[in-house]
């Protein structure tokens, strides 16, 4: 249900450099339309909130490169809803940024942090369970996630590992027991047939005196320096305050700084039909294929004796295979990457070295 009392902070300042070519340095892929669908991710995530909370309530935290681009897909917000990170330092500072921005104008409000590059297919469902989260957040002393139900053992996410909760107001929250590190396959098999696992989809929902209090508890250092700046924060002075400020904070997840160490956490089950989108495997699984495996993004395709592959071109051009399976083929105006799917892990390291070779024009 929209409130007054709602925010959302959108995390946007990754590079998505698992996503090259199709996402770089100076376009990353939550600026990119991946799915074919004529929406960016970032415009996605933005659309998901609509019948939470207002626009007006809407932050997004992003490098200062990219404040523009922002703006560009979200014309809704307003210059003063972009804030600027100087440089990454992860997501707890992110998310301790736009707490005290918050506090400036709302003492009262509930907060949602989620990234900005997710696909979330059941709309609907994920507002439910958003609900379920803000009634848990704002009725509790607890910090809350949602937990992914597994629709398989991925080593590629971390786990978190749940039981009933007493007094839980509705079935789907549990109390978090521990969160769990990305596992090999065999724990993750256990993990899945247990059933009290979850994936963890890195979204977040506190309200704003709980998110204080933890952070201040446990991250003491950076929550003193964002308090004793929240008389500059919403002013002419807050650029100069995050650049001189924010490279003094720890480089320090939300999960490792706050999470792990809080003892009061609640996990809502959710299958909303979530996908960090962080592969292209990812990618692959959530797209249209034919009867022998193919998926197409953009591209006009013939396959001939071709299968299990993975195309993405600009909108229109015609591809022609034979023989191939197993691929991925990534084609952009500048760059053309072709490579088997089972070494998608390997584009990371492509990055790596065209950074090393001094290759600007192409990461």
């Amino acid at each position: 249900m929209k409130s007054d009392k709602n925010y959302c902070v959108i995390m946007a300042g990754g590079i998505g450099s698992r996503f090259w070519p199709m996402s770089r340095t100076a376009m990353p892929k939550q600026f990119l339309d991946i799915l074919g669908t004529g929406k960016s991710l970032i415009r996605d995530t933005f659309e998901r909130f609509a019948n939470i909370c207002p626009d007006e309530n809407v932050l997004v935290v992003t490098n200062a490169a990219y404040r523009d681009l922002v703006l560009q897909h979200l014309p809704e917000l307003k210059a003063d809803q972009v804030l600027l990170e100087p440089e990454g330092r992860n997501t707890a500072p992110c998310i301790a940024y736009a707490t005290y921005r918050i506090a400036v104008r709302s003492k009262e409000a509930n907060i949602i942090v989620a990234p900005s590059d997710h696909l979330i297919s059941n709309v609907p469902e994920f507002e439910r369970v958003i609900n379920i989260a803000l009634e848990e957040a704002e009725q509790t002393d607890n910090l809350v996630t949602l937990g992914i139900a597994p629709s398989r053992p991925d080593t590629g996410y971390g786990y978190i590992h749940f039981e009933d909760k007493e007094g839980a107001r509705d079935p789907l929250v549990k109390r978090v027991k521990a969160f769990k590190e990305k596992p090999d396959l065999e724990t993750a098999k256990a993990f899945v047939a247990d059933g009290n696992y979850a994936w963890n989809g890195g979204i977040f929902i506190w309200s704003l005196k709980n998110i204080m209090n933890s952070l201040e508890l446990h991250l003491p250092d950076m929550a003193k320096i964002f308090k004793e700046g929240m008389g500059k924060l919403g002013t002419s002075e807050e650029s100069a305050f995050i650049e001189e400020n924010f490279s003094k904070c720890e480089s320090i997840s939300i999960d490792y700084g706050v999470m792990e160490r809080a003892a009061h956490v609640s996990v809502v089950e959710s299958d909303f039909g979530w996908s960090d989108l962080g592969t292209y495997g990812s990618l692959y699984t959530h797209l249209n294929k034919d009867g022998e495996g193919n998926a197409s993004v953009g591209a006009k395709t013939r396959y001939y004796d071709s299968s299990n592959n993975l195309i993405s071109t600009s909108k229109g051009k015609m591809v022609v295979t034979k023989g191939l399976e197993n691929f991925i083929v990534i084609e952009t105006d500048q760059s053309l990457m072709i490579i088997p799917r089972e070494d998608e892990q390997f584009v990371k390291q492509i990055v790596t070295d065209l950074k090393d070779d001094g290759e600007k024009d192409f990461y």
